[in-house]
């Protein structure tokens, strides 16, 4: 398959992925069926994913410091795999679930909403940032890899890490 391919399904999924979590936050699609009572677990699955995920790549920086290709691309598949899974539960869970408001006020506000606001822009954009940088490393393209990682590593740490902390801020006001 070439290059030009790979990135066409590769754009293909980011915009998939990016319009279906907009039809769900959009509630545009209605929920036809009784909550599965795992789906309230679901927020904290993903607090737990994405702090995994987070450790997994600092790892993952450590053994290709230490030119350990073999650890750095088994860590990169399960971080892969991970954000995949976490990806399946955000979805399952905001089709169920009406979004949840944050109740602190203040400063404490305004810190909120900037790192949510980020968060999400970010998880936006580092997804084909994500997609390109693995296919690239799958396929031992080391040069293109380490330019595409220079941008998708450290957003991809910042999503996992906000990830984690806009759970931990908005999980006391979860009604549910």
């Amino acid at each position: 398959m070439s290059d030009k391919s790979i990135f066409r399904i590769i754009v293909g999924i980011s915009v998939f992925v990016f319009l279906v979590v907009v039809v769900l936050n959009r509630k545009l699609i209605p929920v036809t069926i009784e909550t599965p009572s795992f789906v309230y677990f679901l927020p904290k699955l993903n607090a737990i994913i994405n702090g995994t995920c987070s450790v997994l790549l600092l790892l993952s920086l450590y053994f290709i410091r230490k030119k350990d290709i073999r650890t750095h691309k088994r860590l990169n598949i399960l971080t892969f795999t991970l954000s995949a899974v976490f990806l399946v539960s955000y979805i399952i869970f905001h089709y169920f679930v009406k979004e949840t408001t944050y109740g602190g006020t203040g400063f404490i506000k305004a810190v909120y909403y900037f790192i949510l606001i980020t968060h999400i822009i970010l998880a936006a954009v580092v997804l084909p940032l994500i997609l390109m940088s693995f296919q690239r490393g799958l396929q031992m393209q080391v040069e293109k890899h380490k330019k595409l990682v220079r941008w998708s590593y450290p957003v991809w740490l910042y999503v996992t890490v906000t990830g984690v902390i806009v759970y931990l801020m908005i999980s006391p006001y979860y009604t549910f």
